[in-house]
């Protein structure tokens, strides 16, 4: 029979602390998805996030170490809907319980990811992501295709990459929705678009943002369209720790629109100028040669005329 640790006179330090090891030492309480509504919010400049999660019935303290908060990529606002992943611990100086967050993810996020995979795993089965499917990128494209919006930074950024590295390339632009129920065929209509125009190479891209914000380039037909284009095709769609399935069907994935822009240009105005600089310097060394031994012969044929 176990004693009664209740049979004498508890401080709080040991009440707390035998709390503390019951929330502590439950494992379903260490491993533990939560959803609410945000309220005040702290971000601190040591870095870490605090924050309550909130319903109408009741709210949870939460906290996210620097270390986590460094990789978060929701902007968390108060008022905001999410979910959060962590591990219910007890702070012993103050008596309260809290949620040590280490993900955090709109609302939704996850049925979004589910279905991620759910599309992933049916587009893979019918060879869409096969790596000998992919086209091959070309080394010094004269015209490249780009699909994005008209108005985002994405699109600035590309222009100014392919101007500074081949300033000689033509940009078609087809420009589209890139977020939003919309998005998805008007990006399909681009692509389709560009290859009539047959231009040597087409980059995909748009800014970073949330799942949903990416979505578009998730789409079934998106995918479809990307992997049965006829002109190879580069991704740039967000940063470089977001995926979409359009990166898999793409010929070749770039971590942003800007990296996308370098790979289209793989040959650069400057190696161009320096394969001139290095044939102008082979002909002239070839050329000083030549001369040099006619020359040498002209010079032996007149010797011999002499006698």
């Amino acid at each position: 029979m176990q004693p009664n640790l209740f049979s004498s006179t508890l401080t709080v330090s040991q009440l707390t602390f035998h709390i503390r090891k019951l929330l502590e030492g439950d494992p379903e309480l260490q491993d533990v998805w939560v959803s609410g509504e945000i309220s005040n919010l702290s971000k601190p400049n040591s870095g870490h996030i605090y924050f309550t999660l909130k319903d109408k019935n009741a709210s949870l303290r939460c906290v996210m170490w620097k270390t986590d908060a460094a990789r978060l990529r929701v902007n968390v606002q108060d008022g905001m809907a999410l979910e959060a992943h962590g591990k219910i611990a007890v702070y012993e100086p103050s008596g309260q319980y809290q949620l040590v967050t280490n993900q955090i993810q709109a609302k939704g996020e996850g049925a979004l990811y589910q279905e991620f995979l759910r599309l992933k795993a049916m587009l893979e089965a019918e060879g869409l992501f096969n790596p000998e499917n992919k086209k091959e990128i070309p080394q010094l494209p004269k015209t490249i295709g780009i699909v994005t919006s008209q108005t985002g930074a994405a699109l600035r950024d590309m222009l100014n990459t392919i101007r500074r590295r081949l300033p000689i390339a033509n940009v078609i632009l087809a420009p589209t929705l890139v977020q939003g129920v919309d998005a998805p065929p008007a990006i399909v209509k681009a692509i389709e678009s560009l290859n009539k125009k047959s231009p040597d190479v087409i980059i995909i891209a748009r800014g970073g943002g949330s799942i949903e914000d990416l979505w578009a380039f998730n789409d079934e037909q998106v995918v479809r369209a990307v992997a049965n284009s006829k002109t190879p095709i580069i991704s740039g769609v967000g940063h470089e720790t977001d995926f979409t399935l359009a990166d898999f069907a793409a010929d070749l994935r770039a971590p942003t629109p800007t990296a996308a822009a370098e790979l289209a240009t793989q040959i650069t105005v400057q190696h161009l100028h320096d394969s001139l600089f290095t044939i102008q310097s082979r002909l002239t060394d070839l050329t000083f040669n030549l001369l040099a031994e006619h020359k040498t012969f002209i010079s032996a044929l007149a010797s011999r005329l002499k006698y």
